[in-house]
């Protein structure tokens, strides 16, 4: 596959064939004679960087996989390139909740089709409710049957499950099980309508923090499972006192399974729930591990005990509790992932979930669960010996820019080990998703040959015994689900802030790279001298109050160091926008959410010192020309420094929006010229969209195209323009997408299709500053997006 880096050609004639620009109205044709220019759609390679909480094999079609992400869509397995295809990027803004998606399911009989549950939060912060999304193609498109409940993709549970299945002795019928005590629902027609099984008998009851709006939901029914030997239907419930029902009549009858309250509700005094299952349809036994809590982030309650792997005999009804014992650092946290190996019945394996230090734990057991191997251990006074090596290479971020410690590796098997899933068709093959990635490895039955890690040698003393390791890599290569905060496009290099991984530094967009080497949990802002671009500063969200937000880089982005605390700005966040000079000369940072005002500092964060003029929480753009120059927008006003950020002063400009700016920047090459998106403010009779000034905010010309505007950036002109090239985030005739200007604003062109909309995309845009067309947007879940004229 041809790599394409930031000097590749961009003339790509046959990707053209593949991308439409369709019919331009008038006002989308731009002077130049490119108003139809189509664009081909990339990824910045990360690989990863969210929960991934499923992996569903199809069990009838070798090599077709899906994986979903709690906010980035869901995702589809090509073994020829052994990379993930996203599936969801046609889902526009008006349904952004779409994109997260709670449960999969493939079909073992029409192995073309595949269904998504979907919908993003329970809450109201999703505007719309869930729908299952169905296709007959393997996802290449989809229809949707909305539903009349929200769905919680990114809620608390969302890796139990699957809730979504497909009923592998009639096709055309597929349960749901859903949150909020809507029950279970069905479908007889291929998941077109969906109706609610009315003689269920339990919607659920168990609430995380009824005190907390975001945990406070209902979990519902968790999961449905099928044991074809006997044709019954398996339903778990979140409700410790009611946890298990079963159908023996195809779904007309249900019954609570005899002993399900002992075995599946409590461990040891705690509450606990079904939170996932696995059956083996050879040897007639279901699966079940229960957790205090649905996950994904919680560990074990104060009595360690945080749940337990049952085994239930379908065909007798007979509980067995053969939860693993041991465990090299203590009491057993509980359980979040199980599978079978349908290859080799009695095969199974289970992932802790939340055994935090040194790390998460892989159980392995060959014979039903009676007894089980661990993937590490360790001896008093010994190191720690593991079965497998973790390969990061594909994705060289997931050491986190740490060492290993002792037992403690700088990479890890992973957190919140929820999707656990053994190819139905190659024992050898395994994938994990955890809160960062996929890892996997196409070697697993080594395990079996490797015996035990640690036994006793002639004085009764546990020792080490001598294993050939075998090696587990990222799997995650085309899953790209960061949630990105900001931008900066230098010129063969792109800088970004990232959430919860930092931020990265591309020199090749098809390659995944360290992450800056800064304290930050968030990255939230870059920005880069202009005149001395190997300058580069950013700012993020940081744990404790060690480290300054603030990272400057003196060498393009290659090292970084973080600068000094600002006195009064805790740690645990408050990462804010960060701005440096176009000389590079000075520093501006403004802190978020707290009462700190901006700061300045002239020596790259060495000190700080406060700025006059401006409130807390304030915007802050540098001037892309004039050194002495930056801006900054706050409740309404726009302000300027022209001594290098000392003091700023109100230019006095109105009829800007007073609270729902997005973003303004400044235009490279035009000193004084800056741009402003925002959605408007109807309290004050301020519509939204965008603003232009030529004067350094003193006045402002709004540009008519859009109702509403998010973000704004700029690139390389056009061959016959004088000005940047203007990029974006916008809506236009209720329109959501991606806008480009070649002519200073007057006429604009969309330049995404419908088939790429990456449900939002708002936080930041900037176009290439050497590759005419080039753009580069955020992502809310799907990365970093770019796009070439094809």
């Amino acid at each position: 596959m041809r790599r394409r880096t930031f000097t590749a050609s961009v003339g790509a004639a046959a990707a053209a064939a593949a991308v439409t620009a369709g019919t331009l109205p008038a006002w989308a044709r731009e002077e130049g004679g490119r108003g139809g220019d189509a664009y081909v759609w990339k990824n910045a390679a990360i690989n990863g960087g969210g929960f991934v909480p499923g992996i569903v094999f199809n069990e009838t079609e070798p090599g077709l996989i899906y994986a979903r992400t709690d906010i980035g869509g869901c995702y589809r397995w090509q073994e020829d390139t052994r990379t993930w295809k996203p599936l969801l990027d046609w889902v526009g803004r008006d349904k952004w909740g779409w994109s997260g998606v709670v449960s999969m399911a493939t079909d073992p009989v029409e192995t073309d089709r595949v269904y998504a549950a979907v919908g993003t939060y329970t809450t109201d912060w999703d505007p719309n409710n869930g729908a299952v999304l169905y296709s007959d193609d393997k996802g290449e498109t989809w229809g949707a049957a909305e539903l009349p409940f929200k769905q919680g993709g990114n809620m608390p549970g969302r890796g139990m499950g699957e809730r979504l299945v497909v009923n592998p002795a009639d096709n055309a019928e597929l349960y749901l099980g859903t949150p909020s005590g809507n029950g279970l629902w069905r479908s007889k027609d291929y998941g077109r309508t969906w109706a609610k099984v009315e003689n269920f008998p339990n919607p659920g009851n168990f609430v995380v923090d009824p005190n907390n709006p975001y945990s406070a939901d209902n979990q519902g029914v968790i999961w449905i499972d099928f044991d074809q030997i006997g044709g019954r239907i398996y339903v778990g419930v979140a409700d410790p006192a009611d946890p298990l029902y079963v159908s023996e009549d195809g779904g007309a009858t249900w019954q609570a399974v005899p002993g399900a309250v002992e075995a599946l509700g409590s461990a040891d005094g705690n509450r606990t729930i079904p939170v996932q299952s696995a059956v083996d349809n050879t040897n007639g036994y279901l699966y079940i591990v229960t957790s205090h809590d649905p996950g994904p982030y919680n560990g074990a309650p104060a009595s360690g005990a945080g749940g337990k792997i049952m085994r239930l005999a379908t065909q007798t009804g007979e509980w067995t509790d053969i939860t693993p014992t041991y465990n090299p650092r203590g009491g057993i946290p509980g359980f979040g992932g199980i599978t079978v190996d349908r290859q080799n019945p009695g095969t199974l394996m289970a992932a802790t979930r939340n055994n935090w230090h040194p790390d998460e734990i892989l159980f392995r057991s060959t014979d039903s669960g009676a007894t089980w191997s661990i993937s590490w251990d360790y001896a008093e006074g010994q190191e720690r010996h593991d079965r497998f090596v973790m390969d990061n290479s594909g994705s060289p971020w997931l050491s986190w820019n740490g060492e290993d410690q002792g037992h403690a590796y700088a990479v890890k098997h992973g957190w919140m080990i929820d999707a656990l899933a053994i190819d139905p068709h190659d024992s050898d093959r395994i994938m994990w998703g955890t809160g960062a990635t996929i890892w996997g490895t196409e070697s697993l039955t080594q395990w079996d040959a490797q015996g035990e890690l640690i036994g006793e040698n002639e004085a009764g003393e546990r020792v080490a015994l001598p294993i050939e390791q075998f090696t587990v890599g990222v799997r995650a290569e085309g899953v790209e689900e960061c949630a990105v905060l900001d931008l900066a496009a230098i010129g063969g290099t792109l800088v970004s802030a990232v959430g919860d991984v930092g931020g990265f530094v591309h020199t090749d967009l098809d390659r995944a790279e360290p992450m800056i080497d800064t304290d930050w949990s968030t990255g939230t802002s870059v920005d880069f001298a202009q005149a001395d671009p190997d300058l580069v500063v950013g700012t993020g969200n940081v744990h404790g109050d060690e480290k300054g937000h603030v990272g400057v880089s003196t060498d393009r982005g290659k090292t970084w160091r973080n600068t000094a605390r600002v006195e009064g700005v805790p740690g645990s966040g408050h990462g804010g926008t960060v701005a440096i000079t176009a000389d590079g000369s000075a520093i501006v940072w403004s802190p978020s959410d707290t009462e700190v005002t901006p700061v300045y500092s002239t020596d790259l964060g060495e000190t700080w010192q406060p700025v006059e003029g401006l409130p807390a929480g304030a915007k802050i753009r540098s001037d892309r020309v004039k050194a002495s120059v930056l801006y900054s927008f706050a409740a309404g006003r726009f302000y300027r420094s022209t001594d290098g950020g000392k003091t700023f002063a109100d230019t006095g400009a109105t009829g800007l929006p007073s609270g729902a700016v997005e973003d303004f920047r400044a235009v490279p090459g035009r000193k004084n010229h800056v741009w402003l998106a925002g959605r408007g403010d109807e309290t004050e009779g301020i519509g939204g969209g965008m603003w232009r000034s030529k004067d350094g905010g003193a006045t402002w010309k709004r540009i008519a195209a859009f109702e509403t505007a998010e973000s704004v950036g700029f690139g390389k002109a056009a061959r016959h323009s004088g000005y940047p090239t203007v990029y974006t985030s916008a809506e236009r005739d209720g329109k959501a997408g991606i806008y480009r200007s070649t002519d200073g604003g007057n006429r604009w062109t969309r330049i995404n299709d419908d088939d790429h909309q990456w449900a939002w995309s708002g936080s930041a845009i900037t176009g290439d500053p050497q590759v005419y067309g080039r753009v580069y947007l955020t992502t809310n879940g799907r990365g970093i997006i770019y796009g070439d004229i094809a």
